[in-house]
């Protein structure tokens, strides 16, 4: 009778003269070479330097918007105008560039300066010092009617300063003053108006090009430059120019009085020297500034009220120019301006 134990397959024999198979080592990262080792620390050093200085410039550029906000509030807190002074002084008034709306030598900003200088009490006299060509004759007009306002309500005497240049629109505010000062070769006068333009018919006929203009109303294209100039609007045109000449005559002649030695040519737009403009009462002493403070003022002691930009308006100009230039930059990048 047979066991369980014959039932079982014979038990696993080993080959006979064969060698067992070596058994494998431990697994173990290979060494890093020393030249590597030193690598890998220079790029990690330099990681962490560029962190730093990336977090230095984030922190510089954190002061430097905190600064220009300050400096904002500071600006707009302190204001665009002198503060009175306490002391005598001779209140100056600078008239400088073109007389225009968006000049320096606006209506509104002369307003603002002039009303500082009247105010104060300390203000001996007010002094324009003038270095303009003239300008707008509207902004001329606001600025002589405020004057003359002003010298009536406060009863404060107004000198007229010129430098290099007192000539149309800048005379036409000159002639407000008590008296008016001139260097010998100051250039003073052009009493006169002017309206300037071009016309192209001519030449758009050599070249073929044909001008085509609609209109409602007649008149409503009038003076345009690429149509034939018409007569009847160009004599319209002529006497609007003639009413504000004969306004301007009018102030010259209501400012300078009996001074004004009138000739055929003081009203013609023609322009004299400073010696010229004392002969003929365009103007009535030779001095500066420092002179009329000193000598006729009594006030050697100047400041000056005109309206400048504080530092917050100087910022925030400089910074939008230059947003305004890198976006410019951006959409030539995008797709060149033609």
């Amino acid at each position: 009778m047979s066991t369980p134990d014959d039932d079982l397959p014979p038990p696993m024999q080993e080959p006979v003269g064969v060698p067992p198979p070596p058994a494998s080592p431990p697994s173990r990262a290979a060494p890093v070479a020393p030249q590597h080792e030193a690598l890998l620390a220079q790029l990690a050093g330099d990681f962490l330097r560029e962190r730093r200085i990336e977090r230095r410039w984030r922190t510089l550029f954190r002061l430097f918007w905190l600064v220009l906000a300050a400096l904002l509030v500071y600006g707009l807190w302190q204001g665009r105008h002198m503060t009175p002074s306490a002391t005598p002084h001779t209140a100056l008034v600078e008239v400088r560039g073109e007389i225009a709306a968006d000049s320096e030598a606006s209506a509104e900003l002369l307003l603002a300066a002039l009303k500082d200088a009247f105010k104060d009490d300390a203000a001996q006299a007010v002094v324009l010092r003038i270095n303009s060509p003239g300008g707008s004759p509207v902004q001329a007009g606001i600025v002589y009617d405020e004057i003359k306002r002003l010298r009536k309500q406060y009863d404060k005497p107004v000198y007229a300063v010129v430098e290099e240049m007192c000539a149309s629109g800048a005379y036409y505010i000159a002639a407000a003053a008590d008296e008016i000062y001139v260097d010998k070769a100051s250039v003073v006068g052009s009493i006169g108006v002017l309206m300037d333009g071009f016309g192209f018919t001519g030449l758009m006929d050599k070249l073929g090009v044909e001008r085509r203009l609609l209109t409602a109303g007649e008149n409503k294209g009038m003076l345009d430059p690429f149509s034939p100039l018409v007569p009847k609007q160009r004599a319209y045109a002529q006497a609007m120019l003639d009413q504000i000449h004969q306004q301007f005559i009018a102030v010259v002649r209501e400012g300078r009085g009996k001074r004004l030695k009138e000739t055929p040519d003081t009203f013609s737009g023609l322009f004299w020297n400073g010696e010229q403009a004392v002969q003929l009462g365009l103007a009535d002493h030779f001095g500066n500034l420092d002179y009329v403070a000193r000598e006729v003022v009594k006030a050697e002691d100047v400041i000056d009220y005109t309206p400048k930009d504080n530092v917050a308006e100087r910022l925030a100009k400089r910074f939008g120019a230059a947003i305004g230039a890198g976006a410019v930059k951006a959409l030539r990048d995008i797709a060149p301006i033609r």
